[in-house]
């Protein structure tokens, strides 16, 4: 009985063929320097005007709703990138990874420097939701791209090193946010300008991405005939909905640092800086440890939820700023573990045709878990009377959750399931040679 034919690439999948797989040498180098340049511009949105903040207050004082619009024109586009995202790999998938990147990240400058001119507040949160649009199709592709160039341990060496660039970015930008907002309000929206030299480069010289054989370090999982094949919604469902739990796990520290100390009396930000900062070092040391173990994505899960949990107990009996950073940083460690492993495990279940869709959903479920992050924390503090005992609610769902994911673990066998004779799952490779614009 003849084998089953592989499912068709969709028409950007038949436009993105290579011919050769390497993965070394300069053009990987360039490639792979864009692919996490390209990464990092979405934290922009993120971090970079909220220094500017109380000045856009005042700038925009008599404008009716300006205490909530101010705070949403920093929040919203990370609630766009969460809701379009699994949209945007759809989109992906039909229309081709690079082609789709490159004007992305065209219209992220357009749009990005928008307030620089709008005199609206109102028109400030629109373009800012556009952002975040943008950001949703530029984040799903960078990804997407990881895992089509790349597979095996390379590939979940990349999608850690993902981490610890946005990590970095964050701070980065933080500064930068800061520093130039001295010159005004508007100035820093003038970075999102930098995505311009980006473009170019992504044009040039990322090659196309293409569907064949699987590495040896891949696991081979089995395919049906393109008429038959679906989206692997089932196997996706449980990692999506373990990444919004975890996102909120993540980002509570991120968001709630600055008010525990306060809580504590320490109002100095140049010391809650520090304390920040600190926390995103252990989530790039997080990160590092992920991609130097060697260990699969589904062991480290109960250990990175399991130093989640740790943390937030340790930040819930904390007598002292120091003890509370000291939390903090614990929790962000196992946050650098945990986001790496999600995301290579949600990655190792989609095939080519499907990884757009598959990478654009898990962005959503992550962005969403981000976007409710602070509402779960003000529901649990209204429920146990004070955010440190919130924290301790999450210390204790982190603990049921790492428990849970060890005994799954435990369960698993450790090898993969044979597969029938001819029944493979195409694994992407991509050649160094010169690239070919997409038609």
């Amino acid at each position: 009985m003849p084998a089953p034919v592989p499912p068709l690439p969709s028409s950007a999948a038949v436009e993105d063929a290579p011919a050769e797989e390497t993965t070394s040498g300069p053009g990987h180098r360039i490639r792979i320097t864009l692919l996490m340049a390209g990464s990092c511009l979405p934290i922009l949105g993120a971090v970079l005007i909220a220094p500017v903040l109380p000045k856009m207050k005042d700038h925009f004082a008599g404008t009716p709703g300006v205490d909530a619009l101010v705070p949403v024109a920093l929040t919203i586009p990370a609630l766009s990138l969460a809701l379009l995202a699994p949209f945007a790999g759809v989109v992906v998938d039909r229309l081709g990874r690079k082609r789709l990147l490159v004007v992305a990240t065209v219209l992220y400058a357009l749009v990005g420097t928008a307030p620089l001119w709008l005199d609206s507040l109102g028109a400030i949160v629109a373009s800012r939701a556009l952002v975040g649009v943008v950001e949703a199709a530029i984040m799903t592709c960078c990804t997407t791209l990881i895992g089509d160039y790349y597979s095996g341990r390379q590939r979940d060496r990349y999608l850690a090193m993902q981490t610890m660039c946005a990590s970095i970015a964050a701070t980065a930008f933080f500064v930068l946010g800061g520093a130039a907002g001295s010159a005004g309000w508007r100035a820093p929206f003038w970075a999102y300008a930098a995505s311009l030299l980006v473009a170019p480069a992504m044009a040039a010289f990322l090659p196309k991405p293409s569907q064949t054989q699987p590495s040896a370090t891949e696991p081979t999982v089995a395919t049906e005939p393109a008429g038959r094949r679906s989206f692997p919604w089932r196997p996706l469902a449980g990692i999506c909905a373990l990444t919004v739990f975890g996102a909120v796990m993540f980002y509570t520290v991120q968001v709630e640092m600055s008010f525990l100390l306060d809580d504590m009396g320490v109002t100095d930000t140049s010391v809650i800086g520090l304390a920040i900062a600190a926390s995103s070092v252990a989530t790039v040391a997080g990160a590092v440890v992920f991609t130097k173990s060697g260990r699969s994505p589904r062991s480290w899960l109960p250990i990175a939820f399991g130093l989640c949990a740790l943390g937030f107990a340790v930040i819930w009996i904390a007598p002292n700023p120091v003890v509370l950073t000291v939390g903090a940083v614990i929790n962000c460690l196992g946050g650098g573990i945990m986001l790496p492993s999600l995301l290579t495990l949600a990655l190792s279940k989609l095939e080519y045709a499907d990884r757009g869709r598959g990478t654009g959903l898990w962005i959503g479920c992550f962005f969403i878990g981000q976007f409710i992050c602070p509402l779960v924390v003000l529901a649990l503090t209204a429920a146990v009377g004070s955010l440190p005992n919130a924290v301790g609610v999450l210390a204790l769902a982190g603990t049921v959750g790492a428990a849970g994911l060890g005994a799954t673990a435990r369960r698993l066998p450790t090898a993969a399931a044979p597969v029938p004779a001819g029944q493979t799952m195409p694994a992407p490779v991509v050649a160094d040679a010169s690239p070919v614009g997409e038609s």
